[in-house]
């Protein structure tokens, strides 16, 4: 239906003004216009509430966007640790979580996010909700790293799962592209999880761990 379904369905809902400066930041910037998705934002939101996630990870904090949603269904006393390969765009998501009211309840670290899950798994860190939304080469990866991290009955969400039709053409074969259907297949398949896979928007994948 290219996008009236979910263009309707986010027609239903009043405008959010901290998200919206979210976006507008984004577009003054020139930074990547690839936040999650409106519903998805308020998935996320819903999700971390009904799971009592005191202890979220992200990885790719872009302008802040997704993080306002996870802090948004989170307790009082929970914290969200945002991974972000860029310093400026680091930058541009702590001034946006801070100005929705969320700025000590924000765990700020820059660089290559691999080597910050290899830190957090050594330092014996244990998180309850992960969000994943970075490079897609990388989400098999990512993904390992978010069961090792994860305390049991953990949630995994993850953003961007088709691509955009890519992942479902067999013409297609590029790096991301493959490491997507690895991915997917995982979610599917992987004994650890249970698992389901959203296909509105550019797709959305759930996951929890055993």
């Amino acid at each position: 239906m290219d996008g009236k379904l979910e263009a309707y369905l986010d027609s239903l809902y009043a405008k959010d003004s901290d998200l919206e400066r979210v976006l507008e930041e984004i577009r003054s910037r020139g930074m990547p216009e690839i936040s999650v998705a409106p519903g998805y934002g308020r998935l996320l939101t819903l999700l971390v509430s009904l799971s009592r996630a005191k202890h979220v990870l992200e990885i790719g904090a872009l302008g802040g966007y997704s993080g306002i949603c996870l802090l948004r269904g989170m307790p009082a006393d929970g914290t969200l640790t945002s991974l972000e390969l860029r310093e400026d765009f680091a930058a541009v998501a702590r001034a946006n979580v801070s100005a929705a009211g969320y700025e000590d309840r924000l765990e700020s670290i820059i660089g290559d996010a691999s080597a910050s899950l290899t830190r957090l798994t050594e330092e014996g860190r244990r998180f309850d909700f992960f969000f994943i939304d970075a490079d897609k080469e990388n989400y098999p990866h990512y993904l390992e790293h978010a069961i090792r991290l994860a305390n049991p009955g953990a949630v995994i969400a993850a953003d961007n799962i088709l691509l955009h039709g890519r992942t479902i053409d067999p013409e297609k074969q590029g790096p991301s592209v493959l490491a997507m259907r690895e991915f997917n297949r995982r979610i599917a398949q992987d004994p650890r999880l249970t698992g389901v896979h959203l296909p509105s928007y550019d797709g959305f994948a759930l996951a929890m761990v055993k």
